[in-house]
């Protein structure tokens, strides 16, 4: 396939670049197909253990291919392309993934940052669900991730007005962790991948699982989940290692055992 999307190894993490500046790195079926591909292969690889996406200085992903995916669209082949199943496969990703985003994070690049683990940006960053502006609304998760983000009142304002929140402004309301300077921001965000890389892997996917569920289900669901995660990770190594290293006063080393 065309590199519309580039993956770069630097153990123990990898970055996933979406690939197409021409048109501030658009989404269409082949690169969401080319993206979900490389992701799955790096998170069956161990010798990853975090991952970035991200666009370029630019633009993260300015959203859908409009011209190619929009014009001709009908609603039977929306269904028929079974858009839902691209994203679902992201979401089931169980390496943590961090978003890195410079530039417009617009319509579909803002879902597709929301449905990672952590979302990290420039002071450059642009975000916004601007589909209102095309006579429709967000179809992969903005609606609802940003509502449990922001809140139902502010999700409301960014997504029936179509404006863009500056990258402060997304600090602000809890869609992103952290800013970072222009110069230096997927070099911040690599750092930010190694540190979470360096922690033991399975407790790792356990905690993202959890936080998950804290945003689909009731709190006693997720609390029934943390528990047992707690628990079960007291059959890993890791654990061993983590807490011989505590009272050793060493550097742990996680194996992801």
């Amino acid at each position: 396939m065309p590199n519309t999307v580039l993956v770069t190894r630097e153990e123990p993490i990898a970055v996933v670049q979406i690939n197409r500046p021409t048109v501030r790195n658009a989404l269409n079926d082949e690169v969401m197909t080319e993206l979900v591909a490389a992701l799955q292969r790096l998170d069956d690889d161990e010798a990853i253990r975090c991952l970035v996406i991200t666009g370029d200085e630019k633009a993260f992903c300015a959203g859908a291919d409009i011209k190619d995916e929009f014009v001709k669209a009908t609603a039977v082949s929306m269904l028929a392309g079974d858009l839902t199943s691209k994203w679902e496969a992201i979401r089931k990703i169980h390496t943590p993934i961090i978003a890195a985003v410079s530039g417009y994070a617009l319509g579909g690049g803002c879902e597709l940052a929301m449905i990672c683990d952590v979302i990290v940006a420039s002071e450059t960053a642009r975000f916004g669900q601007p589909e209102i502006n095309l006579g429709i609304i967000p179809g992969a998760g903005g609606t609802q991730r940003l509502t449990r983000v922001a809140g139902k009142y502010v999700a409301n304002e960014i997504i029936l007005t179509g404006r863009f929140v500056k990258a402060d402004e997304a600090k602000a309301i809890g869609l992103v962790a952290q800013v970072y300077p222009a110069a230096s921001w997927l070099d911040d965000a690599k750092a930010l991948a190694r540190t979470i890389a360096e922690k033991p892997p399975i407790a790792a996917r356990l905690a993202t699982e959890a936080v998950d569920i804290a945003w689909s289900a009731t709190l006693d669901a997720g609390l029934e989940f943390e528990r047992k995660a707690f628990y079960l990770l007291f059959a890993t190594e890791d654990k061993k290692e983590g807490v011989d290293a505590f009272v050793n006063k060493r550097k742990a080393t996680f194996k992801g055992r």
